[in-house]
């Protein structure tokens, strides 16, 4: 089981949170003397709630046994030291370092910047560029050389058509003219983005730069995006077993069912070989262009106009497919994309304007100012040997005095000098000293606010400490767990193989009959079918007699199946011979049933996935008693009996 699975699960079942707890806050139970209170109980009851999909783990009852079991493990779990183990503890710092940086950002910053890129991923811009590449280092002389050479480019393409002077100019290596298409928003770095959605259509920008050089950019159209479809499908696959029909042409034969007025969903069901949307009539879930691996059935979908639209038989990757128009939607809901959107910001180039922001409130929050003096000084102190690496901190340097102050933290000289020492080492573009030591103290700076923030966000944020506190938990969980419990295939395979022996009766192959479906819209048509059938007369020869004149009445299904097969009445006998006629999924089926597979044992290799997982939530039930009896549970039924009145 993965930790990310587990942390799932635990989060939806009983995750404490580390409230902190008031005199008054009554308990509901202890294990070994240590206690949990009513508020916890509540609060995670309640928190879960609607996420349960159990209707026993309502039960108060049965959610306290859950709730203590869940305590009596973390006992354990501490109990044997595993929260001091270094993995444990590498593991947690990283992740403690990770969610800090959901709880730090400036939300009004992040918010517009959601809202923008909403905006700007509901439209494709359609625009060409010319770039004069220049390295990000580069010296203020060669910086204005380019831009001043993009401004008479800008001019000439004014006057002579920007598509003329893009195509001249380009060469490849310094200069590149380019059509670039339609794009949206998140497919080039922030900054062109927001030059091309800026710049009004048939228009051509100013120059900017981004990493790569100085652009301009000449706008050509903007579209609203193609947004989401919703669609069903009939598919057909290629089946081992089933060398009756060609798929593609059994997908030609429902094809003509449509044609001649049967319903789509009904077909879907009858006959589509994707089980997870045949009992919903073929429908999928929304998606939006590039969402799926499928380019060909994505085109055909775009392709269909209006709602209720069929598409004619093609082939994917997948296998045969018509397609069916439901709805469309030009983009979905800013609120759905909102998530989404949030994660693409983050780690865009847009990130970069949440980081400022975040600086400037947090030296807001701590009080801190730059220190003149200090700049000046580390300013005067600096030489050139600094970008040869060579430069070293003065015999007589100032190592104790006071620099600033975060909070309660002070830093002096020393510190930002060591800072300096350390940073010499890597990558450093060489600036005029004044200005180089400006922007390596705001380096600095912001890092140690960052620093320091992150140190003491535990006390400041409760809803950070919350999650804090559960992934602990959860992570000592996980590797109880692990140990106890699901490593148990690798050491308890004699105990495994005893399950077995002793719980046969819950691994079989369930009884099976070989079997022809004829299915069909019509019940008189398919009376036909059944006296043919009990002729003996093949299959071929019944569907030319009975999809004659290109008219297809019958289709015909032939393969292995249990009582759970789609295509198969609930109510049918399985016994050789030819069936009644049932109505069945929107329309009639009759069945041949030329063979009848009992009931068979699984052997112990063929069940072993599923009897290990029973053997593992057996030896849980088992381990959890142990500890029941290690760590003496006492409830206090009052407390209890006021929890169930609330609820």
């Amino acid at each position: 089981m993965s930790r990310r699975f587990l942390f799932t699960f635990l989060a939806l079942h009983f995750i404490t949170t580390a409230y902190t707890q008031t005199s008054q806050d009554e308990v509901l139970f202890s294990v070994a003397d240590e206690p949990v209170y009513v508020s916890e109980f509540l609060r995670v009851y309640n928190k879960n709630l609607d996420l349960v999909q159990d209707e026993s783990q309502r039960d108060i009852d049965q959610y306290l046994k859950l709730f203590t079991s869940y305590k009596l493990k973390l006992k354990e779990a501490r109990s044997l030291g595993l929260h001091e183990k270094l993995s444990y503890k590498r593991e947690l710092e990283n992740y403690k370092k990770q969610l800090a940086k959901g709880f730090m950002k400036d939300t009004k910053v992040t918010d517009a910047l959601i809202e923008e890129a909403y905006e700007r991923v509901s439209y494709d811009v359609k625009a060409n560029h010319i770039l004069i590449k220049i390295p990000q280092n580069a010296n203020p002389r060669d910086t204005l050389v380019a831009y001043n050479k993009l401004l008479k480019l800008r001019e000439r393409a004014l006057n002579e058509g920007f598509d003329k002077v893009r195509k001249e100019v380009h060469d490849g290596k310094t200069v590149f003219g380019e059509a670039l298409g339609y794009f949206s928003g998140f497919k080039m770095v922030y900054k062109f983005e927001s030059a091309a959605f800026n710049t009004p259509v048939g228009t051509i920008s100013q120059p900017f730069r981004t990493r790569f050089g100085y652009h301009i950019v000449n706008v050509l159209d903007k579209r609203k995006s193609r947004g989401e479809r919703t669609v069903a499908h009939i598919m057909v696959m290629e089946k081992k077993d089933d060398t009756l029909t060609k798929p593609e042409v059994r997908i030609q034969e429902i094809y003509s069912k449509l044609q001649q007025g049967e319903t789509f969903e009904d077909l879907a069901k009858q006959f589509s070989d994707d089980k997870s949307s045949a009992s919903k009539g073929g429908q999928l879930a929304p998606f939006s262009s590039g969402q799926l691996r499928a380019e060909k059935f994505e085109e055909t979908a775009f392709n269909l106009e209006n709602k209720g639209d069929v598409s004619e038989p093609f082939r994917s990757a997948y296998g045969w497919h018509i397609v069916k128009l439901i709805d469309k939607k030009l983009i979905p809901p800013f609120k759905d994309m909102k998530g989404e959107l949030e994660v693409k910001v983050k780690r865009d180039d847009r990130s970069k304007l949440i980081d400022e922001a975040l600086y400037t409130s947090l030296k807001k929050q701590y009080n801190v100012n730059n220190n003149r003096q200090a700049l000046d000084y580390f300013s005067s102190i600096l030489n050139d040997n600094y970008f040869k690496r060579s430069w070293k901190l003065p015999e007589d340097f100032k190592a104790a005095e006071p620099l600033v102050k975060i909070g309660s933290k002070q830093l002096t000289y020393q510190d930002f000098g060591n800072y300096l020492l350390e940073k010499q080492k890597g990558r450093i573009y060489k600036k005029p000293l004044k200005a180089f030591t400006f922007g390596m103290y705001e380096d600095f700076l912001n890092d140690n606010l960052v620093q320091y923030k992150e140190a003491n966000l535990e006390n400041e944020n409760e809803e950070y400490a919350h999650i804090l506190d559960e992934y602990r938990d959860g992570l000592l969980l996980f590797d109880l767990m692990e140990n106890t419990i699901w490593n148990a295939s690798k050491t308890d395979s004699v105990d495994i193989v005893n399950y077995y022996e002793h719980n046969k009766s819950k691994y079989v192959v369930p009884e099976q009959i070989d079997a022809v479906v004829a299915s069909s819209s019509r019940q008189k048509t398919l009376k036909k079918v059944a006296k043919l059938l009990e002729q003996g007369l093949e299959l071929d020869k019944i569907k030319k007699l009975i999809n004659s004149n290109n008219k297809i009445e019958v289709i015909f299904t032939s393969e292995l199946m249990d009582a759970t097969n789609k295509a198969l009445p609930k109510s049918i006998p399985f016994k050789k011979g030819i069936s009644k006629i049932y109505k069945h999924n929107g329309g009639f089926v009759v069945v041949q049933v030329k063979d009848v597979s009992p009931e068979t044992q699984k052997t112990f290799e063929e069940a072993k996935g599923h009897v290990i997982s029973d053997y593992q939530t057996y030896k849980e039930e088992n381990w959890v008693n142990t500890l029941r009896e290690k760590y003496k549970v006492v409830v206090n039924q009052e407390a209890l009996k006021k929890v169930k009145s609330q609820i």
